[in-house]
């Protein structure tokens, strides 16, 4: 096989551009994109998957070149399917279409789907991998993480003072995070499937927890699932925000929580309790939201389930807007998660800075522990 070419990496970039298009539009699938190049290796066609049950990125791309495709390249995103589901197999569509090489990022983990690129090779078509794949498995990182670990994807979105609070000691946030970090974190909601709060957060701040994006039309955005934790099923009550009707909402509650008072009002999930008798049982809850075709969990509940998602090990990724601000007392960004000492602290890898106005958005992703050679 020959190595990659300085077009189609450019045009894997392209597609690895092309894909983020779809976040929050395509789950439970995962986002992808496509370059076809003619033989002359010159842009042809390109497209993106748009929504879930509609035609994946390749038949985008392949309708956009036309005959140009033939004897040319697809640079995709993702390994081509390989299966019938909603739409046909991608493989035998490009295989169709006389696409004479493929170059792919990553290769596709989903054991209904895999398989295209020894489809692709049998039918006598070039096939190479791997180009561009760690850039283009964190655009994909949601669906991912569902596929291999069977749950979710939890990113913990919070914003806080430079030393820490969340909040002043009389409970008031508003605002802590400047105009500019609340933009970007409803950026972050109309990415995700599900965005999480608990009974702490609601009955505080009586969240709506909608999507807001400046620009973006009501039919633009797919507003994820409200999700309350809310054990006692004490903290909403008719009239709640997160209730008006705007968007999907589900309270989880303990299995033997009294719920008349919702009943006809929202959905509810009966959950079992924490081995250690506070609060729910996260991994039951990420199983219940993964069952309901959630694939990326925003969770911006307060300190408390932090800490609880923190202890159980169930956050892939952290985004925390500090605000040039000091409180010095009040609650901090994270409670309890189990730690007691410096040796069990929860490292991070940073992955990106960015100054939002006059804030520091900062990325970081739990450090992988050190390989002996490294210590």
């Amino acid at each position: 096989m020959a190595t990659p070419a300085p077009a189609e990496i450019t045009a894997m970039r392209r597609a690895i551009e092309l894909a983020a298009r779809g976040l929050g539009h395509t789950s439970p699938n995962p986002v992808v994109g496509c370059v076809v190049l003619d033989s002359a290796g010159r842009p042809a066609g390109e497209g993106w998957h748009r929504r879930a049950g509609g035609p994946h990125a390749e038949i985008h791309a392949l309708r956009a070149a036309g005959e140009r495709a033939r004897g040319g390249t697809a640079v995709v995103t993702l390994e081509p399917c390989n299966h019938t589901g909603r739409t046909g197999p991608c493989a035998q569509a490009l295989i169709d279409a006389g696409i004479a090489r493929v170059v792919y990022a990553v290769p596709d983990p989903n054991p209904t789907a895999t398989g295209g690129a020894v489809t692709l090779a049998a039918a006598g078509v070039d096939v190479v991998g791997g180009l561009l794949a760690d850039e283009a498995a964190a655009g994909n990182e949601a669906w991912l993480t569902s596929v291999l670990r069977g749950r979710p994807f939890v990113l913990w979105k919070y914003a806080a003072t430079l030393d820490g609070r969340i909040a002043a000691a009389d409970g008031t946030s508003r605002w802590i995070s400047s105009p500019e970090s609340r933009a970007d974190a409803h950026r972050l909601r109309a990415a995700a499937d599900a965005v999480v709060v608990g009974s702490g957060t609601a009955r505080a701040d009586d969240p709506q927890l909608g999507v807001r994006i400046a620009g973006a039309g009501a039919g633009e955005i797919s507003p994820p699932l409200r999700v309350v934790v809310d054990s006692g099923a004490t903290a909403v009550k008719p009239g709640a925000r997160v209730l008006d009707g705007t968007a999907p909402t589900l309270i989880a509650v303990a299995e033997d929580a009294d719920t008349g008072h919702l009943d006809g009002l929202v959905p509810v999930v009966r959950l079992p309790r924490a081995p250690q008798g506070r609060g729910l049982s996260l991994p039951a809850l990420l199983q219940a939201l993964h069952d309901r075709e959630v694939r990326s969990v925003l969770l911006e509940g307060g300190p408390t389930l932090a800490g609880a998602f923190l202890a159980a090990g169930a956050v892939d990724k952290v985004v925390g807007y500090l605000a040039p601000v000091l409180l010095g007392a009040g609650p901090a960004a994270v409670g309890e998660a189990g730690i007691t000492t410096i040796a069990q602290a929860l490292r991070l890898d940073v992955t990106d800075t960015v100054r939002l106005g006059p804030d520091l958005r900062i990325t970081a992703v739990p450090a992988r522990p050190a390989r002996p050679e490294e210590n």
